[in-house]
């Protein structure tokens, strides 16, 4: 893009103008952080029973204790059961009492809950029993709303801009998000949700990529870990909304509705000057840059502004390019399994909080306490070992103690707080090969992996140690794998497919393609787009 680099140094990597933009990217984190996760505060198991009232036509003056012992039996611990009763008959409450009742059968006329139990999706949906595998069914439903979600509007970014698609993101968020709020029903909840996720995504993407588009090399690891760390605080408030709103309604609406106040971006959030120059909207781009540069207190000069020119439209790669050539294809293959891995684990023990044994609302708030120096520790663990070996550790290491704690459900908050932020900031795909195709398709990966996480825990009611044997042997068979990657630290970054090329070689007469700049060992632009590769799969 002719001229953009000297005039980036005249507007200023990191001024007030940046710092206003990577402000604006923390508020839609939070509601990222709530919507991803609320569901487990909405679904907490409570005690139940069949709902046995029709014992009450002949025998209206029966205790509560009376009915519960005449109408339902009892498990081998000897406490009422949950999700049966005895079959009903026609018989007189005198011959009931005598003779008893034998035959059973499942809660054909719904259940009962404690009277001063706050209303939850649980309570009012009955999603106990047959119907418990509802509340994962439609976490996978809610990853898929995601997964399509992100093939929309990644594109559409593209064509239309990113202030538009962060402007219809936010807004359409707020209103499925409230509307969910007052569905009747819970299948019409979920498709509500699946929809708006769908129609949404995540709305802080097109807008974290935007505020990164402005902020210079050097900066952008900080602007990065501000807007990451700022969805972890969203993980910690979460934990204490939750505390304080127990009616599931009140706090969907308590979560979603705030996101209307940042209608405000419609007056100060700009386009990406990047964009428009790349679309070659060269006059808009000028007006744009030289906003920021006012309001950074610089100047540029006319002279540089007309070095501005339209890019020059390359050919996009496809998919199958990266399996064309020997060396992109296992690199492909290696970091798409570490991709799916590293997000099953990752979902499948963050939406498994509520089986943690222990209080899930300080569960959640230490899930989002870990996350900040773990997001902060990466960088340094990738200057000290490598992407190669910090990769591969973590992975083993997560797996590992996954594996070895498989009996001891009370632990499974250990292989969480061993993952750092829950495995996914360990991958540095991007400076392995070209990043758009490439790390497009890890993301979809690592899409798919979220969509099987939630399904996976199912398995469960056949043993309990299923899915955590599965949480445990995925991370080691993918940090095995990764032993057989090629270290990419202190090597140039490829943007294209070029020959296939190892990475030591790129750049070289032996593979001339194209370059996103000059890696001199430790420098930011690595860890950049090592954080932006891995910051949303």
């Amino acid at each position: 893009m002719s001229g953009v680099g000297e005039i980036w140094k005249a507007v200023g990597d990191f001024g007030p103008f940046q710092k206003w933009l990577v402000l604006l990217t923390l508020f839609p984190s939070l509601s990222v952080a709530f919507h991803q996760f609320c569901q487990l505060f909405m679904v907490q198991h409570v005690p139940h029973r069949c709902d046995t009232s029709w014992i009450r036509a002949i025998g209206p003056n029966l205790t509560e204790e009376e009915q519960l012992n005449l109408t339902v039996p009892r498990d081998a611990a000897g406490a009422y059961e949950q999700c049966s009763m005895y079959s009903p008959v026609d018989w007189d409450l005198g011959s009931i009492m005598l003779y008893g009742l034998n035959a059973t059968e499942k809660c054909s006329n719904g259940w009962v809950y404690p009277s001063a139990q706050p209303p939850s999706l649980l309570t009012e949906f009955d999603l106990v029993c047959d119907r418990k595998d509802l509340n994962d069914i439609s976490q996978s439903i809610y990853m898929m709303g995601l997964f399509l979600g992100s093939m929309i509007f990644g594109p559409l970014s593209d064509r239309i801009g990113r202030r538009p698609v962060i402007l219809i993101s936010i807004f359409l968020q707020g209103l499925f998000g409230v509307g969910i709020a007052f569905v009747p029903h819970f299948y019409v909840g979920n498709t509500l949700f699946a929809t708006g996720e769908i129609i949404c995504t995540d709305d802080s993407e097109p807008l974290f990529f935007s505020a990164t588009e402005w902020v210079g090399v050097s900066s952008r690891p900080k602007a990065v870990l501000i807007s990451h760390c700022c969805f972890a605080i969203g993980q910690m408030i979460l934990a204490g909304l939750s505390y304080g709103i127990r009616n599931w309604r009140l706090l969907e609406i308590a979560g979603s509705a705030p996101i209307f106040a940042l209608f405000f971006y419609i007056w100060v959030l700009p386009e990406s000057a990047r964009w428009l120059v790349t679309k070659g909207r060269i006059e808009e781009a000028k007006k744009v840059l030289q906003k920021a540069a006012s309001i950074n207190k610089r100047t540029i000069s006319p002279e540089l502004l007309e070095q501005l020119k339209p890019e020059k439209q390359t050919e996009s790669g496809s998919p199958l390019d990266l399996f064309r050539k020997k060396h992109l294809r296992k690199v492909t293959l290696i970091m798409s399994c570490a991709w799916f891995v590293n997000s099953l684990v990752y979902y499948g023990l963050s939406l498994n909080v509520t089986n943690f044994g222990l209080d899930i609302y300080l569960t959640q708030l230490a899930f989002g306490a870990v996350e900040i120096p773990a997001r902060i520790g990466c960088i340094f663990l990738l200057q000290w070992l490598g992407r190669k070996k910090t990769q591969a550790v973590l992975l083993l290491l997560s797996g590992l103690v996954c594996l070895i704690i498989t009996g001891i459900p009370e632990a499974w908050l250990v292989p969480t707080t061993v993952l750092g932020p829950r495995g996914r900031r360990a991958l540095p795909a991007a400076p392995r090969f070209p990043r758009q195709t490439g790390v497009g398709l890890c993301s979809m990966s690592a899409r798919l992996a979220g969509i099987m996480a939630p399904l996976t825990r199912l398995l469960g009611r056949y043993h309990r140690a299923i899915p955590m044997a599965i949480f445990g042997s995925a991370p080691v068979v993918g940090g095995l794998l990764c032993l057989l990657l090629p270290e990419t630290r202190g090597t140039d970054l490829a943007d294209d497919t070029g020959d296939g090329c190892p990475p030591t070689q790129v750049g070289t007469r032996r593979c001339p393609c194209r370059l996103l700049g000059r890696d001199v060992g430790a420098s930011a632009r690595t860890h950049v787009l090592w954080l932006l590769a891995s910051s949303r799969s």
